[in-house]
């Protein structure tokens, strides 16, 4: 009697096929601690690339004032095993418009929830602020040194120059 060869398991089918909110119609999280980030396996773990996310939309709520603030978050990271999956990152800062919290506080947030649940090689996250109260306030940070011979390119967001 021959023994059947086990069909191969495919860890990217697998991974898509345990996605929660890809490719179904999913609410606004209440706040970024009830967003749910999800991740699929990386295609290509053996090299080192930068994937580049960019949210120039980005919104929270002052948590002195309950004013609006705006920013521009631009997220680099060079992925290990997992990607993040980009509607649950959608959805996680979009869950920050009703979250009161200083500017250093929400980027550095995205950044250490990023790292805790993807474990990239490296990450770095450039938070451009608009001005509230005549002052435009820019946070940067970054995981460590970037990998040999990586290639970054500039974020790209100029400075905040007013009117002028």
């Amino acid at each position: 009697m021959k023994r059947r060869d086990k069909p191969r398991r495919d860890p990217a089918r697998s991974a898509r096929t345990s996605l929660r909110q890809l490719g179904v119609a999913t609410a606004l999280p209440a706040s970024p601690s009830a967003a749910v980030l999800e991740r699929v396996p990386n295609p290509h773990p053996d090299k080192t690339y930068l994937a580049r996310f960019t949210a120039p939309e980005f919104t929270s709520l002052c948590p002195v004032t309950g004013q609006p603030d705006f920013a521009h978050l631009v997220i680099d990271y060079v992925p290990r095993r997992w990607l993040v999956e980009s509607k649950s990152l959608k959805l996680y800062l979009a869950s920050f418009r009703n979250h009161g919290a200083f500017h250093e506080d929400c980027t550095l947030a995205v950044a250490t929830r990023l790292v805790e649940f993807l474990r990239p090689r490296w990450l770095r996250i450039g938070g451009y602020w608009y001005p509230r109260g005549g002052m435009p306030i820019d946070v940067f940070w970054q995981s460590g040194r970037p990998p040999a011979g990586l290639w970054i390119p500039d974020q790209g967001v100029a400075p905040y120059r007013g009117r002028g």
